[in-house]
């Protein structure tokens, strides 16, 4: 006899989101003008193991509960193509930083603070000499060290100095950084994600970039397995534990986003399509970038004012950024090339952090205007003609001019 849903997934940890019981709070469909200004300034991510279906109805029934979920596995948006220690590019920057206009740009992104939510850091590699890196483990392997280069590589595109001439960096000007490592070898989790997202505003981070989705496979051959459950069943639950994490990391958005001064997140839309395929298909935006509030990029290749939506990049983008054959900081020092909506995110998350010292200077930074800015200033020029905007959102980000 198979288990019931509710059963199967009340095994699995309990993502737990709360805040303070105050009686506008206790509306779960409450939107962002329902919340009040310092709502979110002490919300916490409780994690359960093997919640019972007593305990949930206690979830259920508490004021202080905004959210909750089963802990879904995350795993990194694998970049398509790897080169390390290849650097083919020829010019004083990347072709993802001239695209973006960064290199025209007055704005360096300096005093604005960036997380960056993924396999770590390489702390000790030269583009990053200068910075203030502030990290944290959550996966409890013991230190925020790079192993897999993805985190490195993301980093790098968002605020590395040049490495041997050439510019990396968008945004070079940033000094201080907030490296979350929620991927180990083993990948991570939804739970993980969540806290660190809670960290990483706790820590001052204007813009958090996270190239990283839910496993879903992964999730439902977990509960195939240890449930010894059908697929039918285990699939079936799997989708009840993705629409209760796409909605708690909504709620989780409207709360960090409650006040002045608070995040802008960005993530990549994953790279499950395969436009060159026979038959081609499109796969839409995976979570967590699939959550509302969340600026979900997808990646850009090609040439200068042709450009196109990579093979790979998924739909329902909200924006997009160069994310072919881009080079960026290398595990050991010098450079990797890599391809993929998680190279397109860091793009876009070095962007923002330009558009993030404008709106400072002006006083006039909030979550709201710099998504406004991002997606607003994002455009066609280009891109090449038969674009379909459901691929690249608003179009290519770009950077503030003046």
């Amino acid at each position: 006899m198979t288990e019931p849903k509710a059963h199967l997934l009340a095994k699995e940890k309990l993502v737990v989101l709360r805040a303070p019981a105050r009686s506008v709070l206790r509306d779960l469909n409450a939107g962002v003008a329902a919340i009040p200004m310092d709502a979110g300034a002490d919300i916490t991510i409780d994690v359960e193991e093997g919640a019972s279906g007593e305990r949930l109805r206690t979830v259920v029934n508490d004021p202080t509960v905004i959210g909750f979920c089963p802990a879904m596995p995350m795993k990194l948006v694998e970049p398509t193509e790897r080169a390390a220690g290849e650097a083919a590019e020829t010019g004083k920057a990347t072709w993802g930083v001239t695209a973006v206009g960064a290199t025209t740009s007055p704005f360096t992104g300096a005093g604005v603070t960036v997380a960056v939510l993924d396999t770590g850091i390489d702390s000790s590699h030269p583009a990053f000499a200068g910075v203030d890196l502030i990290t944290r483990d959550f996966t409890s392997g013991g230190s925020a060290d790079d192993k897999e280069g993805h985190g490195t590589h993301c980093a790098g595109t968002i605020f590395g100095r040049d490495v041997d001439g050439l510019r990396i960096g968008v945004a070079k000007g940033v000094t201080r950084a907030l490296i979350g490592k929620v991927l180990g070898p083993d990948g991570g989790g939804s739970d993980m994600l969540a806290d660190a997202m809670i960290w990483a505003r706790d820590n001052g981070a204007h813009v958090i970039s996270m190239s990283l989705g839910i496993d879903f496979p992964g999730f439902v051959d977990k509960l195939v397995k240890l449930r010894g459950v059908s697929i039918p069943v285990a699939t079936s639950a799997a989708l009840d534990a993705y629409t209760a994490n796409v909605k708690l990391f909504e709620k989780l958005i409207e709360f960090l986003n409650a006040g002045v001064g608070q995040p802008m997140v960005v993530a990549a839309t994953g790279n499950e399509s395969g436009r060159d395929k026979q038959p081609p298909f499109e796969i839409s935006v995976a979570p967590p970038a699939a959550a509302a509030g969340i600026i979900a990029v997808g990646a850009l290749g090609g040439s200068p004012g042709r450009l196109t939506v990579a093979p790979f990049s998924n739909t329902r983008a909200t924006v997009s950024a160069p994310g072919v054959r881009v080079v960026s900081a290398g595990i050991g020092g010098g450079t990797a090339t890599m391809s993929g909506t998680s190279m397109a995110t860091p793009h876009a998350a070095g962007v923002a952090a330009l558009w993030a010292e404008k709106l400072t200077a002006q006083g006039q930074l909030t979550p709201i205007m710099l998504q406004a800015k991002l997606i607003g200033d994002a455009r066609f020029d280009d891109l090449a003609p038969d674009t379909d905007p459901s691929d690249v959102g608003a179009g290519l980000v770009h950077a503030p001019q003046a």
